[in-house]
């Protein structure tokens, strides 16, 4: 007599699996992120100057004219070219933790990449304005699919809108792979050899080092994540 053997419950928990699996993969990076910017945000007492105070310093010290330091809103740090402006969440602005003052280094090291019109500079006005584009259309895409295939009940439109969202948001997660080179830069060839010049003690140089390293992945593990919404995204379209 044959025995049949049920797979169901097998093949589920693989599936399960591989699907935890992804999802640790996409989501992993920003969490590190996250983790490594807490980790560091310890205020240190003989810290001599804020994360603003040293991006002002550094400003003068570079000659970066036209620059100058905002306050931006929480988790918001980034150089802005076109206004010249280097903002500062708060806790990085009035922030006197090693967390604080790499990320404003790696802001000015930004700031310093543009003013001096270094080639590396070139590649966010190529990928980045373009990517934001392609991930607003894919937004878009996404929203209006159901809502489309719902109004001429015809569920072929929404696999096709699917599959054009699914393109437009991966391009953008290539596009901001592409502006690593930028971020690099910014971290280890400008903001790291100014903080070992006495911005900071030896021994917290270590602890800067996995600050700018997670400054520089920023827009790539923020471009995993949106790769991961836009999975829950596929799922609740199917």
């Amino acid at each position: 007599m044959q025995v049949l053997t049920d797979t169901t419950v097998p093949l589920k928990m693989i599936y399960l699996i591989i699907t935890l699996a992804i999802a640790a993969l996409i989501a992993g990076p920003q969490l590190w992120v996250r983790y490594v910017l807490w980790r560091h945000s310890t205020e240190i007492g003989d810290m001599p100057g804020s994360g603003s105070e040293l991006a002002q310093h550094l400003i003068e010290r570079f000659k970066l004219e036209g620059v100058k330091v905002i306050k931006a809103e929480p988790d918001q740090n980034y150089y802005s070219p076109a206004e010249k402006i280097v903002a500062l969440s708060p806790e990085i602005y009035h922030g006197k933790s090693v967390t604080a003052v790499a990320v404003a280094a790696h802001e000015i090291g930004h700031a310093i990449q543009f003013c001096k019109e270094e080639p590396v500079s070139k590649l966010r006005d190529r990928y980045l304005r373009r990517a934001l584009q392609i991930k607003r259309v894919g937004a878009s895409i996404l929203v209006f699919a159901p809502i489309l295939t719902f109004a001429v009940k015809t569920p072929a439109i929404a696999l096709w809108m699917g599959a054009i969202a699914v393109i437009t948001m991966l391009s953008s997660a290539l596009m901001y792979v592409a502006i690593l080179p930028e971020e690099y830069d910014a971290s280890f060839n400008k903001a790291l050899p100014i903080l070992k010049e006495g911005y900071l003690p030896e021994h917290l140089i270590g602890s800067a080092r996995s600050v700018l390293k997670a400054a520089a992945l920023t827009y790539v593990a923020a471009a995993l994540l949106d790769v991961l919404r836009l999975w829950r995204w596929i799922r609740f379209i199917r």
